[in-house]
């Protein structure tokens, strides 16, 4: 497993973990059009909401379930030809990236947080992270990435947020995740840490604090963070 590590990370620092789709960039909807276009050429319907359902959750887990929902089955060479294809829709999309893909405030709280020497690593399900964070020109903001290509364990496991932790030399009560999806807040509950979720607050009313996006979070309430 080869990770990539950009600083010198500080001791006795908080680790703030962001996940990548949804969070710092909006790829969902490419997801979105890309697993509608996969579903919709074996026969299966495919809606938003159940697109919701696959934020934060692997490739592999994403297909399985989509299979479930059309009631189909299909041998493994075929499955494996499947991914491979979502994957090159998605990646078409992707390849057309820049710094205008990234949301809101998301520069400025990476910037603060870089400012008051705190440790930042990516948690993210995506096999294709640092390709995008390259693409938008933000790869050299995080000390450490972890990603779909260093672990085992989709989402809600804590596999993904538990390495990023030990990536960070940083304990996981002292870990802030930012998050999504329903599978990452509930992967960074298991982890022990302070889950943050990013969107709407009925869906992610298991995290600990609620945003609607980063233009909501004050560099106070950061502080806070820093301060626990």
């Amino acid at each position: 497993m080869q990770l990539h590590i950009k600083k010198k990370l500080y001791m006795n620092k908080k680790g703030f973990i962001f996940d990548l789709d949804g969070v710092i960039v909006d790829t969902a909807k490419y997801h979105f059009l890309a697993w509608k276009k996969l579903a919709n050429s074996i026969g299966v319907d495919f809606s938003e909401a159940q697109n919701e359902q696959l934020k934060g959750v692997s490739r592999i887990k994403s297909l399985e379930m989509i299979l479930e929902w059309g009631n189909k089955k299909i041998n493994e060479e075929e499955f494996t030809a499947l991914m491979a294809k979502k994957n090159d829709d998605y990646l078409s999309h992707i390849a057309k990236m820049d710094a205008q893909e990234i949301l809101p405030d998301v520069p400025k709280v990476l910037d603060y947080l870089t400012q008051e020497k705190q440790a930042i690593s990516l948690g993210s399900a995506s096999k294709n992270a640092r390709m995008i964070l390259e693409k938008v020109h933000l790869i050299n903001q995080f000390d450490a990435i972890v990603d779909g290509n260093d672990v085992i364990k989709g989402k809600p496991n804590p596999e993904v947020f538990l390495k990023a932790a030990k990536e960070l030399n940083t304990a996981a009560k002292d870990c802030i995740v930012f998050e999504d999806s329903v599978a990452g807040v509930q992967a960074a509950n298991s982890a022990n840490m302070i889950s943050i979720g990013i969107g709407d607050k009925e869906i992610l009313h298991e995290a600990d604090y609620v945003f609607r996006g980063f233009t909501k979070i004050s560099t106070q309430f950061i502080e806070e963070l820093i301060r626990k």
